[in-house]
């Protein structure tokens, strides 16, 4: 990080952004004591200019917010802080603060769902199913995610003949993504890495 400019009143505004899908969801602003709570703790910590005192986001809500990295704009006068939530950001219950009359699209993967899979993979606890798919190797994560696939054409091809309900392709799809997930830790990739690569198609 580029050192850090406080104003005259101590504080620099720190914009928080979805690590993962890169949303703005709010504003506020940072104190010397409160940076460095954010740095020790990893959850966001601001200074209420209202109360004057430092709170810790999610701290009566438990919207909290788990910190993935912080760095400064080119003359260190702002922060971008760039965060995995817990729940809404703003406490009108909306995600963003930014919130607009459009429909925001969920992102496909949910991080939560994301950080318990890197966990699992890392830790490997007993007793865990996605531990024992990991340890199966290649093979049994990628024969478990071809079944995953076949299972959502046929709930398709039933709703598409009107024998089966819209909601089981959903349910069939999250099957899908789940394993394809696991299928990614199996071999150390995350889903930033597939984001990566249809970012660069999109152009």
């Amino acid at each position: 990080m580029t050192k850090v400019r406080f104003d005259e009143n101590g504080l620099v505004p720190g914009i928080v952004q979805h690590a993962r899908s890169g949303r703005v969801l709010m504003v506020a602003y940072l104190n010397e004591e409160s940076l460095e709570l954010t740095r020790e703790t990893g959850e966001v910590h601001f200074w209420s200019r209202s109360r004057r005192e430092i709170w810790r986001k999610g701290a009566t809500s438990g919207n909290t917010m788990d910190v993935e990295r912080i760095s400064t704009d080119c003359d260190g006068d702002a922060l971008l802080i760039q965060v995995i939530p817990a729940g809404p950001a703003c406490h009108t219950g909306a995600a963003s603060c930014f919130d607009d009359s459009e429909e925001v699209q969920e992102p496909l993967v949910p991080p939560e769902l994301w950080s318990v899979i890197a966990a699992r993979a890392a830790d490997r606890p007993e007793g865990s199913y996605t531990v024992a798919l990991l340890e199966g190797g290649v093979d049994a994560v990628g024969r478990k995610l071809t079944e995953e696939a076949t299972e959502v054409l046929l709930a398709a091809k039933d709703h598409a003949a009107g024998t089966g309900p819209v909601d089981r392709v959903a349910e069939e799809a999250a099957d899908l993504v789940y394993h394809l997930l696991v299928l990614l830790a199996e071999r150390g990739l995350s889903p930033a890495d597939v984001a990566g690569v249809l970012r660069e198609r999109s152009r």
